[in-house]
């Protein structure tokens, strides 16, 4: 799967459910990933939210990984 076939160009900022379900990751897993500094995050208020572009950029370092025999 490339970063282009994530539909996350309709929005611009996701909440924390809708990333869970976009990357198909729970929520502890997306919050050992943002403080690992592996998804970034930006706050609204109270809200974190996660740009899309963050999204995009979190499943490139997954697929470079792939391509290195990283993490996997």
């Amino acid at each position: 799967m490339t970063a282009s076939t994530i539909d996350a160009t309709s929005k611009a900022l996701y909440r924390i459910p809708e990333a869970m379900r976009l990357l198909s990751l729970s929520r502890t897993v997306i919050y050992e990933q943002i403080r690992a500094g592996r998804l970034r995050t930006v706050r609204q208020g109270r809200s974190r939210l996660v740009p899309a572009a963050a999204i995009t950029a979190y499943v490139d370092i997954l697929e470079q990984e792939a391509r290195k025999g990283g993490i996997r």
